[in-house]
Protein backbone atom coordinates (compact mmCIF):
# COMPACT_ATOMS: atom_id res chain seq x y z
CA UNK A 1 0.00 0.00 0.00
CA UNK A 2 2.94 2.38 -0.40
CA UNK A 3 2.67 2.35 -4.09
CA UNK A 4 4.26 5.63 -5.56
CA UNK A 5 2.39 8.06 -7.57
CA UNK A 6 4.96 6.99 -10.08
CA UNK A 7 3.28 3.34 -9.47
CA UNK A 8 0.39 4.70 -10.53
CA UNK A 9 1.26 6.73 -13.65
CA UNK A 10 2.89 3.38 -14.45
CA UNK A 11 0.52 1.31 -14.54
CA UNK A 12 -1.83 3.71 -16.56
CA UNK A 13 0.96 4.15 -19.35
CA UNK A 14 1.78 0.25 -19.53
CA UNK A 15 -0.82 -1.29 -18.57
CA UNK A 16 -1.60 -2.71 -22.12
CA UNK A 17 1.95 -3.83 -23.12
CA UNK A 18 2.08 -5.41 -19.29
CA UNK A 19 -0.89 -7.12 -19.64
CA UNK A 20 -1.03 -8.02 -23.15
CA UNK A 21 2.84 -9.52 -22.67
CA UNK A 22 2.03 -11.25 -19.83
CA UNK A 23 -0.93 -12.68 -21.78
CA UNK A 24 1.08 -13.74 -24.60
CA UNK A 25 3.33 -15.87 -22.32
CA UNK A 26 1.19 -17.23 -19.71
CA UNK A 27 2.85 -15.68 -16.61
CA UNK A 28 6.30 -16.15 -17.99
CA UNK A 29 6.66 -12.14 -18.00
CA UNK A 30 4.48 -12.33 -14.16
CA UNK A 31 1.38 -10.26 -13.78
CA UNK A 32 3.01 -6.92 -12.42
CA UNK A 33 -0.69 -5.91 -12.30
CA UNK A 34 -4.03 -7.12 -11.79
CA UNK A 35 -4.93 -7.68 -15.06
CA UNK A 36 -5.71 -3.96 -16.42
CA UNK A 37 -8.01 -1.68 -13.78
CA UNK A 38 -6.67 -3.33 -10.74
CA UNK A 39 -3.52 -1.32 -11.51
CA UNK A 40 -4.84 1.77 -9.94
CA UNK A 41 -5.98 0.02 -6.36
CA UNK A 42 -4.45 2.58 -3.72
CA UNK A 43 -5.00 3.91 -0.45
CA UNK A 44 -8.43 5.75 0.11
CA UNK A 45 -7.72 9.57 -0.65
CA UNK A 46 -6.93 11.80 2.07
CA UNK A 47 -3.79 11.66 4.87
CA UNK A 48 -2.62 13.58 8.03
CA UNK A 49 -1.87 17.27 7.10
CA UNK A 50 0.33 19.97 8.92
CA UNK A 51 -1.71 22.54 7.99
CA UNK A 52 -4.60 23.13 5.57
CA UNK A 53 -4.47 24.11 1.79
CA UNK A 54 -5.32 28.02 1.68
CA UNK A 55 -8.87 28.16 0.07
CA UNK A 56 -9.54 29.40 -2.87
CA UNK A 57 -12.45 31.80 -2.35
CA UNK A 58 -13.02 32.13 1.79
CA UNK A 59 -17.02 32.80 2.78
CA UNK A 60 -19.79 31.67 4.13
CA UNK A 61 -21.67 28.60 2.84
CA UNK A 62 -22.87 28.88 -0.56
CA UNK A 63 -26.89 28.07 -1.05
CA UNK A 64 -27.95 25.72 -3.27
CA UNK A 65 -26.47 25.89 -6.78
CA UNK A 66 -28.20 27.63 -9.46
CA UNK A 67 -28.22 27.26 -13.40
CA UNK A 68 -28.63 24.91 -15.88
CA UNK A 69 -30.95 22.18 -15.32
CA UNK A 70 -29.37 18.70 -15.50
CA UNK A 71 -30.95 15.65 -17.12
CA UNK A 72 -32.08 12.74 -14.78
CA UNK A 73 -29.78 10.38 -17.41
CA UNK A 74 -29.38 6.73 -16.93
CA UNK A 75 -26.13 5.22 -15.61
CA UNK A 76 -23.73 4.91 -18.64
CA UNK A 77 -24.90 8.17 -20.38
CA UNK A 78 -22.78 11.01 -20.81
CA UNK A 79 -24.53 14.55 -19.70
CA UNK A 80 -21.62 16.82 -20.16
CA UNK A 81 -19.01 17.64 -23.02
CA UNK A 82 -15.55 18.35 -23.03
CA UNK A 83 -14.46 22.87 -22.53
CA UNK A 84 -11.88 25.28 -21.19
CA UNK A 85 -10.63 27.04 -18.50
CA UNK A 86 -7.80 29.25 -19.08
CA UNK A 87 -4.83 26.90 -19.45
CA UNK A 88 -7.20 23.71 -18.84
CA UNK A 89 -8.75 21.88 -20.86
CA UNK A 90 -11.35 19.34 -19.90
CA UNK A 91 -11.80 16.49 -22.66
CA UNK A 92 -15.19 15.04 -23.45
CA UNK A 93 -15.96 11.99 -20.79
CA UNK A 94 -14.94 8.41 -22.34
CA UNK A 95 -15.60 7.00 -18.66
CA UNK A 96 -18.69 5.75 -17.54
CA UNK A 97 -20.35 3.90 -14.42
CA UNK A 98 -23.48 3.29 -12.25
CA UNK A 99 -22.22 6.28 -10.46
CA UNK A 100 -19.90 8.83 -12.38
CA UNK A 101 -18.69 9.79 -15.62
CA UNK A 102 -15.03 10.58 -16.05
CA UNK A 103 -12.81 12.90 -18.41
CA UNK A 104 -9.06 13.45 -19.24
CA UNK A 105 -7.81 16.94 -18.05
CA UNK A 106 -5.05 18.33 -19.55
CA UNK A 107 -3.54 21.43 -19.61
CA UNK A 108 -1.22 23.71 -21.74
CA UNK A 109 1.76 24.05 -18.97
CA UNK A 110 2.29 20.30 -18.38
CA UNK A 111 2.68 16.81 -20.30
CA UNK A 112 0.05 14.80 -20.00
CA UNK A 113 0.83 11.14 -19.44
CA UNK A 114 -2.23 9.26 -20.66
CA UNK A 115 -0.41 7.20 -23.41
CA UNK A 116 1.34 3.96 -22.92
CA UNK A 117 4.75 3.28 -23.42
CA UNK A 118 6.70 2.59 -26.41
CA UNK A 119 9.05 -0.54 -26.01
CA UNK A 120 12.41 1.95 -25.98
CA UNK A 121 10.56 4.25 -23.46
CA UNK A 122 9.92 1.22 -21.31
CA UNK A 123 13.78 -0.04 -21.77
CA UNK A 124 15.33 3.51 -20.89
CA UNK A 125 12.86 4.90 -18.96
CA UNK A 126 11.41 2.31 -15.94
CA UNK A 127 8.74 3.51 -13.97
CA UNK A 128 10.00 7.22 -13.79
CA UNK A 129 7.26 8.74 -15.37
CA UNK A 130 6.45 12.03 -13.19
CA UNK A 131 9.95 12.79 -13.64
CA UNK A 132 10.22 12.86 -17.00
CA UNK A 133 9.65 15.80 -18.44
CA UNK A 134 9.18 17.20 -22.28
CA UNK A 135 9.99 20.04 -23.77
CA UNK A 136 10.91 21.08 -20.69
CA UNK A 137 7.38 20.88 -19.03
CA UNK A 138 6.10 19.09 -15.63
CA UNK A 139 4.31 16.11 -16.23
CA UNK A 140 0.38 15.64 -14.77
CA UNK A 141 -2.13 13.10 -15.17
CA UNK A 142 -5.55 14.87 -14.21
CA UNK A 143 -9.09 13.65 -14.27
CA UNK A 144 -12.33 15.17 -14.09
CA UNK A 145 -15.22 12.90 -12.49
CA UNK A 146 -18.68 13.95 -12.90
CA UNK A 147 -20.51 12.42 -10.03
CA UNK A 148 -24.49 11.40 -10.27
CA UNK A 149 -26.78 13.12 -7.37
CA UNK A 150 -25.86 11.34 -3.98
CA UNK A 151 -22.93 8.83 -5.28
CA UNK A 152 -20.59 11.75 -3.35
CA UNK A 153 -20.29 12.76 -0.48
CA UNK A 154 -17.91 15.40 0.61
CA UNK A 155 -18.04 14.89 4.45
CA UNK A 156 -15.35 11.70 3.27
CA UNK A 157 -12.39 13.89 2.51
CA UNK A 158 -9.98 12.88 4.93
CA UNK A 159 -8.55 16.61 6.20
CA UNK A 160 -10.89 18.88 3.11
CA UNK A 161 -10.89 22.54 3.40
CA UNK A 162 -14.18 23.89 2.85
CA UNK A 163 -14.53 26.62 0.62
CA UNK A 164 -16.69 28.11 -1.76
CA UNK A 165 -16.35 29.21 -5.41
CA UNK A 166 -18.43 30.83 -8.10
CA UNK A 167 -21.01 30.44 -5.06
CA UNK A 168 -20.93 26.64 -4.87
CA UNK A 169 -20.15 24.83 -2.11
CA UNK A 170 -16.54 22.81 -2.78
CA UNK A 171 -14.20 20.99 -0.84
CA UNK A 172 -10.36 20.82 -1.56
CA UNK A 173 -7.58 18.84 -0.34
CA UNK A 174 -3.84 17.70 -0.85
CA UNK A 175 -3.29 14.27 -1.22
CA UNK A 176 0.13 12.20 0.59
CA UNK A 177 3.18 11.17 -1.59
CA UNK A 178 2.13 7.94 -3.18
CA UNK A 179 -1.40 8.54 -2.17
CA UNK A 180 -0.06 6.81 0.88
CA UNK A 181 -2.21 7.55 4.60
CA UNK A 182 1.24 7.50 6.31
CA UNK A 183 3.30 9.44 4.53
CA UNK A 184 3.26 13.47 4.69
CA UNK A 185 1.23 15.16 2.10
CA UNK A 186 2.29 16.35 -1.15
CA UNK A 187 1.69 19.75 -2.53
CA UNK A 188 1.43 18.17 -6.53
CA UNK A 189 -1.58 15.51 -5.51
CA UNK A 190 -4.40 17.68 -5.23
CA UNK A 191 -7.86 17.14 -4.96
CA UNK A 192 -11.00 19.44 -5.72
CA UNK A 193 -14.62 18.86 -5.86
CA UNK A 194 -17.66 21.35 -6.28
CA UNK A 195 -21.49 20.80 -5.90
CA UNK A 196 -22.42 21.36 -9.80
CA UNK A 197 -26.37 20.79 -8.91
CA UNK A 198 -28.36 20.12 -5.98
CA UNK A 199 -26.66 17.15 -3.65
CA UNK A 200 -24.57 16.42 -6.92
CA UNK A 201 -20.78 16.78 -7.10
CA UNK A 202 -17.89 16.82 -9.47
CA UNK A 203 -14.43 16.58 -8.19
CA UNK A 204 -11.13 17.26 -10.19
CA UNK A 205 -8.04 15.30 -9.13
CA UNK A 206 -4.84 16.24 -10.40
CA UNK A 207 -1.36 14.57 -9.65
CA UNK A 208 1.43 17.02 -11.07
CA UNK A 209 5.37 16.67 -10.19
CA UNK A 210 5.24 20.34 -10.02
CA UNK A 211 3.66 21.32 -6.18
CA UNK A 212 2.64 24.79 -7.51
CA UNK A 213 0.84 24.17 -10.66
CA UNK A 214 -2.28 23.38 -11.62
CA UNK A 215 -3.11 25.45 -8.14
CA UNK A 216 -6.42 25.04 -6.26
CA UNK A 217 -7.46 28.39 -8.00
CA UNK A 218 -6.43 27.11 -11.24
CA UNK A 219 -8.72 24.04 -11.07
CA UNK A 220 -11.36 25.96 -9.10
CA UNK A 221 -11.72 28.09 -12.66
CA UNK A 222 -13.74 24.20 -13.85
CA UNK A 223 -16.43 25.47 -11.69
CA UNK A 224 -18.15 27.60 -14.18
CA UNK A 225 -17.41 25.80 -17.08
CA UNK A 226 -18.97 22.41 -16.22
CA UNK A 227 -22.89 22.61 -18.22
CA UNK A 228 -25.16 19.98 -18.62
CA UNK A 229 -25.31 18.48 -22.31
CA UNK A 230 -27.93 16.73 -24.32
CA UNK A 231 -27.81 12.82 -22.71
CA UNK A 232 -25.49 10.72 -24.95
CA UNK A 233 -25.72 6.87 -24.52
CA UNK A 234 -22.06 5.36 -24.12
CA UNK A 235 -21.40 3.42 -26.75
CA UNK A 236 -19.24 0.12 -26.94
CA UNK A 237 -17.66 -1.91 -29.76
CA UNK A 238 -19.43 -4.92 -28.80
CA UNK A 239 -22.30 -6.91 -27.31
CA UNK A 240 -22.34 -9.50 -24.53
CA UNK A 241 -24.04 -12.84 -25.24
CA UNK A 242 -23.54 -14.82 -22.01
CA UNK A 243 -23.11 -13.43 -18.14
CA UNK A 244 -22.19 -15.88 -15.43
CA UNK A 245 -24.59 -15.78 -12.34
CA UNK A 246 -24.39 -12.82 -10.36
CA UNK A 247 -22.38 -10.62 -12.52
CA UNK A 248 -23.31 -6.88 -12.87
CA UNK A 249 -22.23 -4.24 -15.16
CA UNK A 250 -20.07 -1.47 -12.97
CA UNK A 251 -18.05 0.78 -15.76
CA UNK A 252 -17.39 1.05 -19.45
CA UNK A 253 -14.96 2.78 -21.36
CA UNK A 254 -15.77 4.03 -25.38
CA UNK A 255 -13.07 4.89 -27.36
CA UNK A 256 -10.97 3.30 -24.57
CA UNK A 257 -10.85 0.43 -21.81
CA UNK A 258 -12.95 0.59 -18.89
CA UNK A 259 -12.01 3.19 -15.83
CA UNK A 260 -8.76 4.77 -14.63
CA UNK A 261 -6.73 2.22 -16.85
CA UNK A 262 -9.15 3.53 -19.81
CA UNK A 263 -7.84 7.18 -18.18
CA UNK A 264 -4.70 6.71 -18.18
CA UNK A 265 -4.36 5.07 -21.50
CA UNK A 266 -6.93 8.05 -23.21
CA UNK A 267 -5.01 8.49 -25.98
CA UNK A 268 -3.84 4.69 -27.05
CA UNK A 269 -6.44 4.26 -29.42
CA UNK A 270 -8.16 1.02 -27.89
CA UNK A 271 -11.93 0.71 -28.98
CA UNK A 272 -13.64 0.01 -25.97
CA UNK A 273 -14.12 -2.21 -22.73
CA UNK A 274 -16.51 -3.13 -19.64
CA UNK A 275 -15.53 -4.13 -16.19
CA UNK A 276 -18.49 -6.58 -14.29
CA UNK A 277 -18.70 -7.56 -10.32
CA UNK A 278 -20.03 -9.93 -8.97
CA UNK A 279 -22.37 -8.42 -7.08
CA UNK A 280 -23.46 -4.26 -6.87
CA UNK A 281 -21.00 -2.06 -5.36
CA UNK A 282 -22.66 0.65 -3.57
CA UNK A 283 -23.78 3.76 -5.94
CA UNK A 284 -23.56 6.54 -2.56
CA UNK A 285 -20.71 7.39 -0.25
CA UNK A 286 -17.97 7.18 -2.70
CA UNK A 287 -15.00 9.89 -2.91
CA UNK A 288 -13.16 7.99 -5.79
CA UNK A 289 -13.76 5.87 -8.61
CA UNK A 290 -13.86 2.46 -7.74
CA UNK A 291 -10.61 1.36 -8.53
CA UNK A 292 -8.99 4.27 -7.18
CA UNK A 293 -9.41 2.97 -3.79
CA UNK A 294 -8.77 -0.19 -1.96
CA UNK A 295 -10.92 -2.81 -2.54
CA UNK A 296 -13.12 -1.07 -4.97
CA UNK A 297 -13.13 -3.87 -7.33
CA UNK A 298 -13.69 -7.03 -6.68
CA UNK A 299 -14.69 -10.76 -7.92
CA UNK A 300 -15.06 -9.29 -11.34
CA UNK A 301 -14.12 -9.52 -15.08
CA UNK A 302 -12.79 -6.90 -17.28
CA UNK A 303 -13.72 -6.89 -21.12
CA UNK A 304 -11.29 -5.36 -24.02
CA UNK A 305 -11.62 -4.67 -27.43
CA UNK A 306 -8.11 -3.25 -28.24
CA UNK A 307 -6.09 -3.25 -31.87
CA UNK A 308 -3.50 -5.78 -32.07
CA UNK A 309 -1.02 -2.82 -33.49
CA UNK A 310 -0.32 -2.02 -29.75
CA UNK A 311 -0.41 -5.60 -28.66
CA UNK A 312 2.89 -6.98 -27.66
CA UNK A 313 3.20 -10.12 -29.75
CA UNK A 314 2.83 -11.04 -33.12
CA UNK A 315 -0.67 -11.49 -34.27
CA UNK A 316 -2.18 -14.26 -34.50
CA UNK A 317 -5.52 -14.25 -36.91
CA UNK A 318 -8.59 -16.19 -35.92
CA UNK A 319 -7.44 -18.09 -32.75
CA UNK A 320 -8.54 -18.38 -29.35
CA UNK A 321 -6.17 -18.54 -26.21
CA UNK A 322 -6.76 -18.86 -22.63
CA UNK A 323 -4.41 -19.26 -19.49
CA UNK A 324 -3.79 -19.12 -16.25
CA UNK A 325 -1.54 -16.47 -14.70
CA UNK A 326 0.38 -17.23 -11.62
CA UNK A 327 1.93 -14.34 -9.70
CA UNK A 328 6.32 -14.61 -10.36
CA UNK A 329 6.96 -12.81 -7.33
CA UNK A 330 5.32 -15.29 -4.35
CA UNK A 331 7.99 -18.47 -4.79
CA UNK A 332 7.97 -21.93 -3.28
CA UNK A 333 10.85 -22.12 -0.91
CA UNK A 334 12.92 -20.07 -3.91
CA UNK A 335 12.66 -23.33 -5.92
CA UNK A 336 11.30 -21.03 -8.88
CA UNK A 337 8.12 -22.74 -9.68
CA UNK A 338 5.20 -20.28 -9.60
CA UNK A 339 3.00 -19.40 -6.44
CA UNK A 340 -0.25 -17.94 -6.24
CA UNK A 341 -2.33 -17.70 -9.43
CA UNK A 342 -3.55 -14.32 -9.60
CA UNK A 343 -5.78 -14.68 -12.75
CA UNK A 344 -7.14 -16.36 -15.74
CA UNK A 345 -7.72 -14.58 -19.27
CA UNK A 346 -8.83 -15.17 -22.47
CA UNK A 347 -8.04 -14.04 -25.86
CA UNK A 348 -9.65 -14.04 -29.71
CA UNK A 349 -8.37 -12.56 -32.48
CA UNK A 350 -10.34 -11.23 -35.42
CA UNK A 351 -9.70 -13.23 -38.58
CA UNK A 352 -7.77 -10.67 -40.46
CA UNK A 353 -5.28 -10.51 -36.92
CA UNK A 354 -5.89 -6.58 -36.76
CA UNK A 355 -8.04 -6.61 -33.43
CA UNK A 356 -7.90 -8.03 -29.89
CA UNK A 357 -10.35 -9.08 -27.61
CA UNK A 358 -9.52 -10.03 -24.13
CA UNK A 359 -11.72 -11.14 -21.15
CA UNK A 360 -9.73 -10.98 -18.03
CA UNK A 361 -10.43 -11.51 -14.31
CA UNK A 362 -10.37 -8.02 -12.17
CA UNK A 363 -10.48 -7.62 -8.45
CA UNK A 364 -9.27 -9.43 -5.14
CA UNK A 365 -10.56 -12.75 -4.53
CA UNK A 366 -11.68 -13.24 -8.17
CA UNK A 367 -13.97 -17.02 -8.55
CA UNK A 368 -14.39 -17.05 -12.25
CA UNK A 369 -12.92 -20.13 -13.54
CA UNK A 370 -11.02 -19.94 -16.89
CA UNK A 371 -13.46 -22.05 -18.42
CA UNK A 372 -15.85 -19.21 -17.53
CA UNK A 373 -14.20 -16.67 -19.11
CA UNK A 374 -14.20 -18.18 -22.65
CA UNK A 375 -17.87 -18.97 -22.35
CA UNK A 376 -17.89 -15.25 -21.82
CA UNK A 377 -15.47 -14.26 -24.71
CA UNK A 378 -17.07 -16.20 -27.20
CA UNK A 379 -20.36 -15.21 -26.42
CA UNK A 380 -19.54 -11.53 -27.17
CA UNK A 381 -20.10 -10.18 -30.88
CA UNK A 382 -17.26 -7.84 -31.91
CA UNK A 383 -18.74 -4.53 -34.32
CA UNK A 384 -16.69 -2.84 -36.69
CA UNK A 385 -14.24 -1.09 -34.34
CA UNK A 386 -13.94 1.21 -36.93
CA UNK A 387 -17.89 2.23 -37.74
CA UNK A 388 -18.97 3.88 -34.86
CA UNK A 389 -22.62 3.40 -35.65
CA UNK A 390 -22.81 -0.64 -35.37
CA UNK A 391 -21.51 0.46 -32.20
CA UNK A 392 -24.44 -0.22 -29.33
CA UNK A 393 -25.38 1.70 -26.24
CA UNK A 394 -23.43 0.24 -23.37
CA UNK A 395 -26.95 -0.14 -21.85
CA UNK A 396 -27.91 -1.97 -23.90
CA UNK A 397 -24.80 -4.02 -25.10
CA UNK A 398 -23.74 -5.37 -21.44
CA UNK A 399 -26.42 -7.72 -20.95
CA UNK A 400 -27.49 -10.89 -22.97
Amino acid sequence: MSRSIDDIITAGRRAERRRRAAFASAGAAGLVVAVVAGAFVVPTLGAEQSSPAAPVVAGAAASKPAGAEWPDAEPFTFTFTGYDAGTLHVQDPIVASTAYQIASVYSDRHTSNDKPMTRQEVEEQGDAFLRNRENGKPALWAYLTVYRPGAFDPAKIKDGTNVTVAGRRAVQATLPVGLDPQRPVDGGNKLFAWEYADNAWAAVTSYSDDKATPSFEELGGLVEGLKPSRPTPALVPFTVGYLPDGYVPLQIGTHTTAGLGGIATARAGDYGGATYTKSAVPTTGLTAPYDATEGGIKDGFHISVIPSSSADQTPEPGVTKCSDVADRRVRDGGSGHHGSLVGSFCQIWSADGTVVLEVSTAGRGSTLPRAELEKIAKGITVADVEDESTWTPAVTALRP
